[in-house]
């Protein structure tokens, strides 16, 4: 009997919670539905090159794309359980939950495609109908299934760590930004950015910190841990705040987003913003609470060394 794929498991999944009156470990799932799969112990201890079984991985993004959807929801870290809109749902009169399923719940297909909240929708409707022409004609390259797939699961760590700094508190956060800004290269050492960061209280500036190691200029920042949209009157307190310090340079880190009317505000002045998506952007490309699980290289022929001229 061959492995069920991750889709495959998405409709089991959901049932076994629907059984279910309170959160469950995802690991627990895991075990429940590998004993109700039928399959062999050597089918379930199967690995990936990497170590990990491919079972339980796969019961692991069965259980990401259904929270994208918004199917599932996981009250605290490693649970999760039937959310609402979960539970409107007919299980029994479904016989497959698939991808193409899932694309009706806007959740998804702002994670599968890549779009976000502020996309317009008649430009998601497009890249629909761009991704569903690619997987008729079945024109992708290896390469371009490689590259794809990649921002797949960037996406998904993207969306992972962002939740992992919302569940923190605002301390956290701060030291946060205070390791991020030192790995870019502003604050000269970890310890006089760490002085720097959190200190001032002063009308709307949270810290202030060394643009270069020999502290020739200043940049000032404002860090929040919000949920909430940051509006224009928010970029306005924090622009008053860095004319009151004859402030040339800022820098204004959320967790969440900025309205349009703010990224214009912030424009004027100077000011930059990093949303929640550019700063999980910068902690991964900085290698800031991440590490690489496994990394493999892509070879093609080495055409000099096969020229006869040469020799």
């Amino acid at each position: 009997m061959a492995l069920p794929t991750y889709d495959q498991l998405m409709l089991p999944l959901m049932k076994l919670l629907s059984e279910r009156d309170e959160a469950i470990k995802i690991s627990q799932a895991s075990e429940i539905l590998a004993q109700r799969s039928g399959l062999t112990e050597e089918e379930l201890n199967k690995s990936l090159a990497s170590g990990n079984n491919i079972f339980k991985s796969r019961v692991g993004w069965a259980k990401t794309y259904l929270v994208k959807a918004g199917l599932i929801s996981q009250p605290k870290r490693a649970f999760c359980e039937l959310s609402a809109e979960g539970r409107k749902l007919d299980l029994n009169s479904i016989t497959a939950i698939t991808n193409d399923f899932l694309m009706r719940f806007d959740g998804f297909s702002e994670f599968h495609l890549g779009t976000n909240s502020g996309s317009e929708s008649n430009n998601r409707k497009d890249t629909v109908r761009d991704i569903d022409a690619a997987k008729k004609s079945e024109t992708q390259t290896p390469e371009e299934i490689i590259q794809n797939t990649t921002m797949l699961l960037i996406s998904s760590l993207k969306n992972d760590l962002l939740k992992l700094v919302k569940e923190n508190s605002p301390s956290f956060f701060e030291r946060l930004v205070v390791d991020l800004l030192v790995e870019i290269g502003y604050g000269g050492s970890h310890q006089d950015a760490a002085q720097a960061i959190g200190k001032t209280n002063d009308g709307g500036i949270d810290g202030v910190i060394s643009e270069d190691r020999l502290g020739l200029d200043k940049i000032y920042i404002q860090a929040k841990r919000w949920e909430n949209t940051v509006g224009r009157p928010d970029i306005q307190q924090f622009k008053g705040a860095l004319a009151d310090q004859v402030a040339k340079k800022g820098v204004f880190i959320t967790t969440s987003n900025f309205s349009k009317e703010a990224i214009e505000s912030a424009k004027k002045s100077g000011i930059v913003l990093i949303d929640g998506d550019k700063l999980t952007s910068l902690m991964i490309e900085f290698g800031l609470g991440v590490q690489v699980e496994r990394s493999f290289h892509i070879y093609k022929i080495d055409q000099d060394r096969f020229d006869e001229d040469n020799y």
